[in-house]
């Protein structure tokens, strides 16, 4: 056999040539066992050895792999690669296959239409929709109708209808409150402040006109005024305060009350300022309930958006009473806990909103909107005063004097050196929030009245006062001789203790 004939491999290539030469034409009997020409092939450096004699013998590796490989193939170098057999095609291996699938498919409907049987009785909507069936009647939460939800507006018999579609989960996505704007919309004014602002300039003051916007609430009227609600930072500083009602008409306003403490003001405009016309387009706005408010309900907020006229916005009601320390920016998280209760809602609220309504589907005023709580801090997230708080500090407010601004020359003076209560102050030594009285001027109206140093000024003439700012905008509407009364809160072993005091404005000398 030829391997058994060389010392080292391919090392006559003549007679591997040969023996290439020879397997070609068909020499030998090729037919892969042992021992065949056919079983050399490739070099085997690395699976022969040599014996002591010098001959070359196969490993027991390369004889395993090549002789399983060839009786398990059958196949030979000289051999044509056999013809595979044709399958039968016959058409009874096609309905066998078709039969199967039907089988499959019966079973797995039969399998299904249990399981939903089966999920059906355990969760009621299968007796729900026989019950449907038979009576005709929407199971809740599966409407997919248009849903009418009725009420009645302040129990004057007109009704409000606010339509909405629901989809099978139940969830409103459609709400139309057009009823309800259309019917509210009167009661909505804007107001536009006209104000000086005064700014330092390298040691130099100087000021300049500038004018802010914002939305007020007519919410009561008698033969001499209309009454208007708003927040106080929208009339806050005014020099001129404009109202604009709902048919465009335009009228002068006039400061009646403000708490700043609880962001509320109210304004006045004279009945001679307001023509016929205009007195049938407004209407008087129906103050309602905040306390019987739930989360999640309706809520639709109108106000004078930028400045831009009326417009109306839809959420619901995110949360009640959030509080929040006005005094603080919010969701700083300095807030003690001592500031006020609000609604959140995610109905936008935007600069010029505020002082408007916050309306529930009755079309009733359930909260005063106010964007100075919420700002742009995050979107989503807007604030209203709630109106049963807020509604005897208003009513308070509107049976105050109306008053203007007096000039500069006429201004009353109360005679005192006045300065804010800081909070920390007020928390560290347990004083009330107000105005410290730092000095009495000898021969004024403060000390006549029995005012003193030390004492602290929480009200002048009603009107709440927090800082020594609020008193200075205050008195603007006070003249020389106007008799007030002032709270003051004087320091005892006890103590504060609270006094209310008559002061006689004069004159401010040099």
């Amino acid at each position: 056999m030829y391997g058994n004939n060389y010392p080292n491999d391919y090392e006559n290539k003549n007679v591997i040539d040969s023996t290439a030469k020879e397997v070609n034409q068909g020499i030998g009997n090729f037919s892969g066992q042992p021992g065949d020409y056919g079983y050399y092939s490739g070099n085997q450096d690395s699976d022969t050895s040599k014996n002591p004699n010098g001959s070359s013998q196969e490993s027991p590796r390369y004889r395993g792999e090549y002789e399983n490989f060839y009786q398990s193939s059958g196949y030979s170098m000289n051999q044509t690669p056999p013809k595979k057999e044709k399958k039968n095609k016959g058409g009874g291996g096609y309905w066998k296959k078709a039969l199967a699938a039907i089988s499959f498919g019966l079973l797995f409907g039969i399998f299904a239409a249990a399981g939903f049987y089966a999920v059906g009785t355990a969760t009621g909507q299968l007796d729900s929709k026989e019950e449907t069936e038979r009576t005709g009647a929407v199971p809740e939460g599966l409407e997919g109708t248009e849903q009418e939800v009725k009420a009645s507006n302040d129990g004057s018999g007109s009704i409000e209808e606010i339509k909405s579609k629901t989809d099978n989960a139940g969830k409103a996505i459609v709400m139309d409150v057009s009823d309800v704007a259309s019917e509210v919309m009167p009661a909505i004014v804007s107001i536009n402040n006209t104000y000086t602002q005064t700014m330092s300039y390298f040691g130099q003051t100087l000021r300049s006109e500038s004018t802010a916007a914002g939305s007020g609430i007519i919410v009561g009227e008698n033969d001499e005024e209309l009454l208007i609600v708003s927040n106080y930072h929208v009339i806050e500083d005014a020099d001129k305060l404009i109202v604009q009602f709902a048919d465009g008409e335009e009228a002068e306003a006039q400061m009646k009350g403000s708490d700043p403490e609880m962001d509320l003001a109210v304004i006045a405009v004279s009945m001679k300022d307001v023509n016929a016309a205009t007195r049938e387009a407004i209407a008087v706005a129906t103050l309602g309930d905040s306390d019987s408010l739930v989360v999640g309900e309706p809520a639709i907020a109108i106000g004078n958006a930028l400045g831009y006229g009326q417009s109306v916005t839809l959420g619901v009601i995110s949360a009640l009473d959030r509080v929040i320390d006005l005094s603080t920016p919010l969701g700083s998280g300095e807030s003690d806990g001592d500031g006020a209760s609000f609604i959140q809602t995610d109905a936008a609220i935007n600069p010029g909103n505020s002082g408007g309504a916050l309306l529930n589907i009755k079309g009733e005023v359930i909260g005063i909107n106010s964007n100075k709580i919420g700002g742009n801090a995050v979107e989503g997230m807007g604030y209203a005063i709630p109106i049963s708080a807020a509604k005897p500090i208003i009513e308070n407010l509107m049976l105050k004097e109306t008053r203007t601004k007096v000039s500069e020359d006429n201004k009353g003076y109360l005679g005192i050196s006045p300065r804010t209560v800081a909070d920390e102050m007020a928390e560290i030594y347990g004083m009330p929030k107000g105005v410290y009285v730092s000095q009495v001027y000898e021969g004024t109206g403060a000390e006549a009245a029995g005012i003193r140093k030390g004492n602290i000024i929480t009200e002048f003439d009603g009107n709440k006062i927090g800082s020594a700012e609020d008193l200075l905008r205050v008195m603007e509407y006070y003249a020389v001789g106007d008799t007030v009364e002032v709270t003051i809160m004087q320091g005892s072993p006890d103590g504060w203790d609270s006094k209310t005091v008559t002061v006689t404005l004069g004159e401010k000398f040099d």
